[in-house]
């Protein structure tokens, strides 16, 4: 399978098929197709609807496949920002939330729970994060820009709640308390910014979704 990302600041993953090679996709992701692709929509029993409503997705999901010669289908993203194209062959990764776009059937998508209650908490995703492993590749959506950063075992680096998009499953992530009574109540960072520790990869976001809303929301006119 050969995936290529298009455009911006509304990106489109376009993904090349092989005769009867197929690719699942998250419901109503698909933007423009060749004729031969033929769909097929699963739920994969109520334990896997039920993870994925968890995680923020669709119940339900689109598998496509390639009949009779190569195939194209375009995945458009539902917000401005970046799609990335990560194989988690070797290196199992784990997501947040809502991040899912589409993936080869030999990825395994399995819900995260932090471990740690302070990380449920306060780590700008709450408890529930995406774990993907197994072999292939994973097309993920990212709001605004994405910076990835390499982390040395046992280097560390403070990250403003929600601006982690992914990461290996090899990093570490705690909650850190902002210091200075002062500082949290008018410094405007919050009270708890999101530790990762290393070994691993660490992708951030430049613009999270529940950031934006927040801004759009001054703007709104006052309805009381």
């Amino acid at each position: 399978m050969q995936i290529e990302v298009k455009g911006t600041p509304l990106p489109v993953a376009i993904c090349h098929l092989a005769p009867g090679e197929s690719i699942i996709t998250e419901k109503g992701a698909m933007s423009w197709m060749s004729p031969n692709l033929e769909m097929e929509t699963k739920g994969g029993g109520v334990g896997k609807m039920f993870s994925r409503a968890l995680q923020g997705e669709a119940m339900f999901q689109n598998i496509y496949t390639a009949v009779g010669s190569e195939g194209m289908i375009a995945m458009g993203s539902s917000f401005p920002g970046e799609i990335m194209v990560v194989d988690v062959t070797t290196t199992p990764i784990i997501a947040q939330k809502s991040a899912f776009l589409a993936s080869e059937t030999t990825v395994v998508n399995e819900i995260f729970f932090r471990k740690k209650v302070g990380a449920g908490l306060f780590g700008g995703e709450g408890f529930i994060m995406q774990k993907f492993s197994g072999s292939g590749k994973v097309v993920l959506e990212i709001d605004g820009a994405v910076i990835q950063y390499d982390l040395k075992a046992g280097e560390s680096m403070l990250v403003d709640t929600g601006c982690l998009a992914l990461m290996d499953a090899s990093v570490k992530m705690e909650i850190e308390t902002v210091k200075g009574i002062g500082n949290k109540l008018f410094g405007g960072e919050g009270f708890f910014n999101t530790k990762l520790t290393g070994p691993g990869r660490v992708w951030l976001q430049t613009m999270p979704v529940s950031n934006l809303s927040k801004l759009v929301a001054d703007y709104l006119p006052n309805t009381k």
